[in-house]
């Protein structure tokens, strides 16, 4: 029998788009914890303060309609509007400062905001995974992570969703399975790490945005990359701007100016006009699709398995 369903409708006072505000949510087609189905509906697991909740999301005539189930349901309802970016100020966004930042505005303004989830460990474990290794690799992992020590999701949620592990649970994971998931020492360490802060971490989700960010860069492994990448989908930070990316600045600055050899100094002089929105501008130029051309050998994956 399926267990009983909290429902919430919401009227926004903007065209929400699930697409554009969740979509960074989204790791790859196989992502256990994030779904689109052909009804349009989206799909997300979580693990809240009250328990794992799997939620579902549609739009019906400008009505967002939450349906959550599982321990953290009714937290995942209580928290819809910020989740879909309600805390998301976009008033003094200038677009107009620059044309390919404005297109992509007028494309997608309308319904996108900067999501503010509320679920800090999974967010960082994630990015963590990220460090130094391919999209691939990382989604490989987090795959792993969740098939192996995740819950399976509540409800009736769409084949292989799981939920993402406990603190409690992520800490008990042997050191030799990190390894058989291709999550080298350094990395391993610092995810255990963060699973025995995860109370004090989980309170970034209520603390101004400096102090987040000073608290989560205070975690030995955790630099302001990943903190940038944790702040914009579970803190509602419009203005994190992931710094130190192998492809971000010079994707960024060839978008806007068409030089190839950017860094992030030349990135930060381009964004500073948009100072509280420099995130958003980042993620509108990276939904264009336009990169540098590629120069070089191409990257290979490492196998960090036991051999």
């Amino acid at each position: 029998m399926t267990e009983a369903a909290v429902v919430r409708d919401w009227a926004p006072s903007w065209p929400v788009s699930l697409g554009s505000t969740l979509g960074s949510l989204g790791r790859g087609r196989r992502d256990p914890t994030y779904r689109r189905t052909s009804d349009r509906a989206l799909w997300r697991t979580m693990r809240t303060p009250a328990g794992p909740a799997t939620q579902r999301l549609e739009i019906r005539s400008g009505v967002v309609v939450s349906t959550s189930w599982g321990p953290g349901a009714e937290w995942a309802a209580e928290r819809l509007p910020r989740i879909l970016g309600a805390d998301d100020d976009v008033s003094g966004f200038d677009a107009s400062l620059h044309p390919i930042v404005a297109e992509q505005w007028r494309r997608y303004g309308a319904g996108m905001r900067t999501p503010s989830t509320g679920v800090v460990l999974e967010t960082l474990v994630h990015a963590i995974l990220e460090q130094r290794v391919t999209g691939m690799e990382a989604r490989r992992s987090w795959g792993w992570l969740l098939a192996r020590h995740g819950e399976p999701a509540p409800g009736p949620a769409p084949e292989a969703m799981y939920v993402f592990p406990s603190g409690e649970a992520l800490a008990r994971v042997p050191s030799w399975e990190w390894h058989t998931a291709g999550v080298e020492n350094t990395r391993a360490a610092t995810i255990m790490r963060a699973a025995s802060y995860a109370g004090r971490l989980q309170e970034c989700a209520e603390l101004p945005l400096p102090d987040a960010h000073a608290r989560m860069t205070a975690l030995p492994g955790v630099g302001i990359w990943t903190a940038a990448e944790v702040a914009s989908r579970a803190l509602g930070d419009a203005d994190a701007v992931s710094y130190g990316d192998f492809h971000v600045a010079k994707n960024v600055v060839y978008a806007l100016t068409g030089e190839e050899d950017g860094d992030d100094d030349r990135l930060a002089e381009l964004l500073a006009p948009w100072a509280g929105h420099r995130g958003r501008v980042q993620r509108l130029v990276e939904m264009t699709g336009i990169s540098r051309p590629a120069r070089g050998p191409r990257y290979s994956p490492l196998d960090h398995r036991a051999r």
